[in-house]
């Protein structure tokens, strides 16, 4: 089984966090992923640098920037985490833009993808129907799961659709801003949160934008299965560096 299937079958309320690969320094992807491992998050995704990141706020826009500008590639992120199993057993995904894995070869992205131990990927600019149209067998050829967002704005048909081609979770954006852009949620947020829940749908949701601390995260986890934190992580290694993971993660939970 998939370890993002297993991790969800867990009972207790996932932490997921996403940085940059290449940030702070080019060499701190490895050490960033085990200090998370650690010190208890339960996945990790992994933000594969682009020179246009749509949905992305200032503070990863930034990191993004200076990840490339640090020399991080696909292939760079490639080889930095071609031993990672050795060391690290939750779920790992590769969170990026479309462009860098179509000029990289879809097929051999997927591949290279298994080879490490890769188990999902997320790609906010992949729509899900050329997803089932074109790629999904290519995808399901090497194991890896696919991740689709929705927003408060994603109709009830194309949710239930995403949820019909997705075997993972569904990654549930908080609201139509980018990230980095909230302090907390209101309550047409939790609103929102709600009657996705009340949909029943066969994967779980996993809530993204707007959670910084441990107010955020519960109030994110109340209905969904789990959080991804991204800015504040990446705001907080800028301040403090890659040695305060632990400090970090005690402020969620």
């Amino acid at each position: 089984m998939n370890r993002i299937n297993q991790k969800l079958q867990e009972s207790k309320k996932i932490l997921s966090i996403y940085f940059s690969a290449g940030y702070p320094s080019l060499n701190d992807t490895v050490q960033i992923i085990e200090d998370l491992e650690k010190n208890g998050v339960d996945m990790i995704e992994i933000g594969l640098p682009f020179s246009d990141p749509l949905a992305d706020g200032p503070t990863i826009q930034e990191s993004s920037t200076q990840a490339l500008h640090n020399g991080m590639t696909t292939q760079v992120l490639f080889d930095q985490l071609k031993d990672i199993r050795k060391t690290v057993s939750i779920p790992l995904i590769i969170m990026g833009y479309f462009n860098p894995m179509l000029q990289y070869g879809i097929e051999e992205f997927c591949k290279q993808c298994a080879a490490i131990g890769i188990d999902g990927l997320i790609i906010p600019d992949l729509p899900v129907d050329v997803y089932a149209d074109s790629y999904q067998s290519t995808f399901e050829k090497y194991g890896l799961k696919n991740i689709f967002l929705i927003t408060p704005q994603t109709s009830e048909a194309r949710i239930q659709f995403i949820d019909s081609v997705s075997d993972g979770f569904i990654y549930m954006v908080s609201s139509a801003s980018v990230t980095g852009s909230q302090t907390g949620f209101g309550t047409s947020q939790e609103a929102y949160f709600e009657r996705i829940a009340n949909m029943n749908l066969k994967n779980p949701q996993v809530v993204g934008f707007g959670i910084n601390n441990a107010a955020t995260f519960q109030q994110a986890t109340q209905y969904a299965k789990g959080a991804i934190i991204g800015s504040a992580f990446i705001k907080h290694l800028t301040e403090k560096g890659t040695g305060s993971i632990a400090e970090f993660v005690k402020t969620i939970r």
